[in-house]
């Protein structure tokens, strides 16, 4: 007897159909698989197997074949363990009931549990958009599932209940569809600005870089709060949209790091040490193409603590997805484009010592040490840094003073009301922060005096900055006339944005 199947594999983010065809027939017992499966796949003999027996159920005996197609696609995961299981038990006539329309994915234990997969997201939204309603899935992956609209999930615990389920002896609810403002709003975050005493300018720098999407690099003493600085900054970033979040959660339920929400409700903050590899930073792998922190940052923060200690190859890889804001990870099995939207934040010591430009310590660095130290990050990559802040230490009667800091949420609505005035320009662009404008956009949207050009033309040959440079001052020039509800950009707003380049003169 013969048998279809529908289930879905994964390329990157995106799902493809998969069809598990079977054939029972009368022979030598034999259990074959063909399709291009990898190991796990290849395993699913042995789970589906006993789960079939520990389930109360006849496995055929016989000469069984499994066809995954189409065949030229490589199946990876243990999500192929049911749909294989309810194929071979409608071949060999355990199962009569329809299955036409339903998809099946899950892994089998040996008794037949279902046990949670990962990337289920990204699957189900592939195939309610080629028109699937109806989906079997692990009950411990239902959180995930209940945040999309219009399907008919049903989440079950074992092999057991799914043949009950499509036999119709027993009655399962589908998922209830969950809201994603309520859980957007049962989480918060564990840093707020009004925990940073002091340091208005790079309070400034901050707000400037999250409005206007800018790249920023914290400079200055340890203990001076650049790594608070840096965790307050998801807290004022406007709020991800229902469409953002689900764009972030299929990376992390790809990779495997959802948690039991199921959704992704807050900007991410990925914090990789400064030992991780260009693989962690940029994804790939031997066998799987998986997401790396970039990726993970999507739509978040990407935060890099003492940026010279990383590895120069693992800077190096972040130059193209600043530019792009995609990622694409090109391997002899194939290439895999990510998403990767994220602002950089890097924070550094101005020298080994830490202590050069302090107005508390003394730096003990020599110049060549100083150099040496600075030149681990290359020109191109600080160039696409936009906004380069020096932080000094704090005195002691600020830090224990009881005057209010202005907060996150004080800081957010300005964000938020310059970046609608961005999504208003850039309406049919194609983008929507001025960090992402190209040079046809800056023509069009940046127009500067005769004064404005004055001053840029000498910040240009003062610090000896590279035309990309000259662009992301009019970029931040750009931003600050937003926050000011300025439609003309403005000398003091020129003035500014180049001042967040003087750090750039030193190297």
């Amino acid at each position: 007897m013969f048998s279809k199947i529908m289930s879905y594999a994964l390329q990157g983010l995106e799902g493809v159909a998969v069809e598990i065809e079977s054939d029972v027939a009368k022979g030598l017992v034999a259990f074959d698989m063909v399709g291009l499966p990898d190991a796990a796949v290849k395993e699913s003999k042995e789970r589906v197997r006993s789960a079939v027996k520990h389930s109360g159920m006849f496995f055929p005996m016989g000469k069984i074949t499994v066809n995954l197609a189409p065949a030229d696609i490589k199946k990876e995961g243990s999500h192929y363990d049911l749909p294989i299981a309810i194929s071979i038990l409608k071949a060999a006539d355990e199962i009569s009931a329809p299955t036409d329309g339903v998809i099946f994915l899950g892994e089998l234990a040996l008794d037949g549990e279902l046990r949670p997969v990962t990337g289920i997201l990204p699957m189900l939204i592939a195939a309610k958009a080629e028109g699937f309603k109806r989906f079997v899935i692990p009950s411990k992956n239902a959180n995930e599932a209940s945040y999309i609209e219009d399907t008919e999930v049903y989440a079950l615990c074992s092999l057991k209940e799914t043949v009950e389920f499509l036999k119709g002896e027993k009655t399962f609810n589908p998922v209830p569809h969950r809201s994603f403002a309520a859980a957007q709003s049962s989480r918060t975050y564990n840093y707020d600005l009004s925990l940073v005493k002091g340091q208005k300018v790079a309070k400034r720098a901050l707000e400037i870089a999250v409005a206007g999407g800018h790249n920023i690099l914290l400079s200055g003493p340890p203990g001076t709060g650049k790594t608070l600085l840096a965790r307050c900054i998801p807290t004022i970033m406007p709020d991800m949209t229902f469409e953002e979040a689900l764009e972030v959660t299929k990376i992390h339920s790809v990779s495997g790091e959802l948690s039991e929400e199921g959704i992704v409700a807050l900007r991410p903050f990925r914090s990789p040490h400064h030992t991780a590899t260009t693989v962690s930073l940029c994804g790939g792998g031997n066998s799987k193409l998986r997401a790396g922190e970039i990726s993970k940052a999507h739509k978040g923060v990407l935060f890099l603590d003492e940026l010279p200690e990383y590895s120069r190859q693992a800077l190096e890889s972040l130059r193209q997805p600043l530019e792009d804001r995609v990622i694409t990870i090109t391997r002899a099995g194939g290439a895999v484009t990510y998403p990767a939207d994220f602002i950089l934040c890097a924070s550094m010591n101005p020298c080994p010592c830490g202590n050069l430009g302090s107005a508390y310590k003394t730096c003990t660095c020599t110049p060549s040490q100083i150099q040496r130290y600075r030149s681990k990050i290359s020109g191109p990559l600080l160039d696409r840094i936009d906004l380069q802040v020096e932080v000094d230490g704090v005195e002691y009667d600020d830090l224990a003073s009881d005057t209010k800091e202005e907060s996150s949420a004080a800081v957010k609505q300005r964000v938020e009301r310059a970046r609608a005035i961005q999504r208003e320009r850039f309406r049919g662009e194609g983008i929507s922060v001025n960090a992402n404008m190209g040079e046809r956009q800056i023509k069009k949207y940046c127009k500067l005096s005769k004064e404005c050009e004055d001053i840029l033309r000498q910040a240009f040959e003062t610090l000896h900055l590279s035309a990309r440079a000259r662009s992301r001052i009019i970029k931040v020039a750009r931003t600050i006339a937003d926050l000011q509800l300025s439609a003309e950009i403005l000398p003091e707003h020129v003035l500014e944005a180049a001042g967040y380049r003087s750090w750039e003169a030193q190297l």
